[in-house]
């Protein structure tokens, strides 16, 4: 399918996604509606779900989240069908429902997973029925054309999103005009910030394991510099043992056999210094929760 209608103008398209938490004591409906504070997180995980699975900050937008009680419903306007594409194969392949577990665990600080049940429509027609047949999938969300603008609630919330992702940017020009000051014993220093050091935890095993690709055995030997259980074979052994599960797998056993060997020396600061070490420095942010800025790139 092509950029442009037949008449020329441009792609668009309107689809719903539905979301129900299985999880005990976590509603995301409730949580949306119950106060501002709760309204921010929830949209902050919605919004890096879709920069997710849509790869990157353009081709859509959010245009209302609705109450479709227990349902939260994520109304999202597409202007652009790669990014559409994009979408649906994340949410086919369940990687949209692994990165809003991630996101959602991570900033609502969950002590465990985030189990989701979602349901994904373009005006009466359910996707999830026909996700194996992506034209078609398409086809039904460009004849869904939204038939609003973003809702002021959105507009407001994305506002604030802009607004906490560009104040890391003017703390960071005004340090760059000081001494720059000696780090704490227990921080870390990455891309001229401070970070409070850690032991890893769920959610950075989980960033780590959906994010490093073929990589991990490059980060498994710079682990390996300082980690008695990396050294050797034992990469190589982790690679043969788990290679019929997959990337995510081995990547997930390496950071939990340097955890379990290394106990409460295994900090978020020798994670991050392998990363830098691999060129990995975008999976580093991902790890530290450094956002990017939506206002540069929007």
């Amino acid at each position: 399918m092509a950029d442009k209608t037949e008449d020329g103008g441009p792609w668009t398209g309107c689809a719903v996604l539905f979301l129900r938490s299985l999880s005990p004591n976590v509603n995301l409906l409730s949580l949306y509606k119950d106060h501002q504070e709760g309204k921010f997180t929830v949209f902050k995980v919605l919004k890096l779900t879709l920069i997710d699975s849509a790869r990157g900050l353009r081709g859509y937008e959010i245009l209302k989240v609705h109450d479709a009680d227990p349902l939260l419903g994520v109304e999202v306007k597409f202007v652009d069908v790669a990014a559409c594409q994009q979408f649906l194969s994340s949410y086919g392949s369940g990687a949209l429902h692994q990165s809003l577990s991630q996101h959602a665990c991570r900033l609502l600080a969950l002590p465990q997973e985030l189990r989701v049940e979602t349901q994904l429509k373009a005006s009466t027609h359910v996707l999830d029925l026909c996700l194996d047949d992506l034209q078609c999938c398409l086809k039904h969300i460009h004849l869904s054309q939204p038939e609003r603008l973003c809702d002021e609630e959105i507009d407001h919330l994305e506002q604030m999103l802009q607004s906490q992702a560009l104040r890391p940017a003017q703390q960071l020009s005004s340090t760059n005009q000081q001494v720059e000051s000696p780090v704490p014993n227990n921080c870390f220093r990455f891309q001229n910030r401070v970070f409070e050091d850690r032991i890893l935890t769920a959610a950075d095993v989980q960033s780590f394991s959906n994010g490093v690709g073929r990589q991990w055995k490059n980060v498994g030997r710079a682990l390996g510099r300082s980690c008695r259980a990396l050294k050797g074979p034992a990469i190589d052994n982790l690679a043969y043992e788990y290679e019929r599960e997959g990337l995510y797998e081995q990547a997930y056993q390496l950071l939990n056999r340097f955890i379990q060997a290394e106990g409460r020396a295994a900090k978020l600061s020798r994670l991050v210094r392998a990363l830098e070490d691999c060129k990995l420095t975008g999976l580093a942010e991902n790890v530290l929760d450094i956002q990017p800025v939506f206002g540069a790139l929007a």
